[in-house]
């Protein structure tokens, strides 16, 4: 990993570069998928399986007696570490439930808020090196909880033509309703414009890759809501000397070992932490089974020596990162400080992996800068929040008088002539 000392603040933004490639270097081949699969649909949709996933499916939608057998492949320990982690995330996301809001805002005048389930979503479970099957929980539990009718669930088939027993175990445990074996940029694009055998949905969730990504992206142009912009994992730890090098090694290689574009990065007030930690990483490295694929992802990724908290914490604003973890016996000035990222694990014993399986906290969180403006999945996510108003012939005599002046200001007389002509009969 590359040392740096002390950068000037005009160094940050090319410092804290990603490694992603930008919309138009992709945009290109997402939107000749999805233009072929909203003419051709399940054609286009098997095609571009055979082509980017290399298999021929006969039939994409995982039936009944696939979903049985791969119980029977998922063994007992396994079943009930996720049905814990199920647990969990089902404990955190429920206390997220919120009351109706209801108020009078002046006499006569009452408005409420409620909260109402999206009925039909999509869930992309990423597959290819390592299929995530703690994603299915992340999403379909939260979905479940809020009440959406439709919860249909796409994930790339293996050289099979299967999909991973993990994957299709947690489904049927969360109450997913249709599984396709379908991934990449043709997967939004089912999920968009709906195919015989997908359905449309109205929002899109799930991280991915680069190229899914940007489907994502496309997709709102159709109409179609999507949770973020989600793409290669990242993770940035601050530490100063009372951290623990071993710990903050495995913690960024936990996320340098997602992909060869995934970004780690160690902020840190002390020189020896960060000799430290490079050394950790290099040994623990030598060891693991993905070994190849993160060597990839600590090229892009950095040792960042600063001065100060203050410049620690500028600078990670400024980066805004998926995952944070908090290293550091000033730990307060941090939690309070930090402005910008996705979910924040605070002290030496929370890895991040907590986080990615069975805190309870979802995993699904904003990238690439994006959570300066995004919040990660949450309850609210699967749901929309829907106003109602009734006034009463007291309440319109209250604020008629203010709507009447207000629409003729701005030249809407029909809207004027709404309240007036109610107003001339109660009066």
């Amino acid at each position: 990993m590359q040392i740096i000392n002390n950068p000037n603040k005009n160094e940050w933004s090319a410092l804290l570069k990603r490694p992603t490639q930008t919309v138009n270097d992709i945009e290109t081949i997402v939107n000749q998928v999805f233009s072929d699969v909203e003419k051709e649909g399940d054609k286009a949709i098997a095609s571009y399986t055979q082509r980017f996933d290399g298999v021929e499916l006969k039939n994409n939608v995982v039936n009944l007696s696939e979903i049985d057998n791969a119980n029977l492949n998922v063994s007992e320990t396994l079943q009930e570490a996720i049905k814990l982690a199920k647990q969990n995330i089902e404990v955190f996301h429920n206390a997220q439930k919120t009351d109706r809001v209801e108020i009078e805002t002046t006499t006569g005048v009452s408005c409420w808020q409620e909260k109402r389930p999206i009925e039909k979503v999509g869930l992309y479970i990423p597959g290819g090196t390592a299929p995530l099957f703690s994603t299915v929980l992340m999403l379909a539990v939260p979905a479940q909880i809020a009440g959406c009718k439709e919860i249909v669930l796409c994930s790339p088939p293996n050289k099979a033509g299967q999909l991973a027993p993990e994957i299709l175990f947690a489904a049927k445990l969360c109450g997913v309703t249709k599984i396709i074996k379908v991934g990449g940029i043709q997967a939004i694009a089912g999920l968009t414009f709906g195919t015989k055998t997908i359905p449309q949905v109205y929002k899109i969730f799930g991280p991915g890759n680069q190229f899914v990504t940007v489907a994502k992206q496309i997709a709102t142009k159709h109409g179609v809501a999507i949770d973020m912009p989600a793409g290669p994992s990242e993770l940035l730890v601050v530490a100063d000397e009372t951290g623990n090098a071993s710990y903050i090694a495995s913690d960024l290689l936990s996320q340098a070992e997602h992909g060869a574009d995934s970004q780690v990065i160690l902020v840190s007030t002390s020189k020896a932490m960060i000799d430290s930690v490079s050394e950790e990483i290099e040994r623990q490295l030598s060891v693991l089974p993905r070994k190849a694929i993160a060597e990839k992802a600590i090229t892009n990724s950095k040792l960042i020596y600063v001065e100060s908290d203050a410049l620690a914490l500028d600078l990670i604003n400024e980066y805004a990162p998926e995952h944070f973890i908090i290293c550091c016996k000033n730990e307060d000035f941090y939690v309070n400080g930090i402005c910008n990222a996705g979910s924040v694990f605070i002290g030496n014993y929370t890895p991040e992996s907590a986080g990615d399986y069975a805190s309870g906290t979802n995993h699904t969180l904003p990238t690439n800068g994006f959570s300066k403006a995004y919040s990660g999945v949450n309850l609210d996510s699967f749901m929309k929040s829907m106003t109602f108003q009734k006034i009463t012939k007291e309440g319109l005599k209250n604020i008629g008088k203010s709507i009447e002046l207000m629409a003729e200001a701005e030249g809407l007389q029909a809207h004027k002539n709404a309240v007036s002509i109610r107003l001339k009969d109660i009066n």
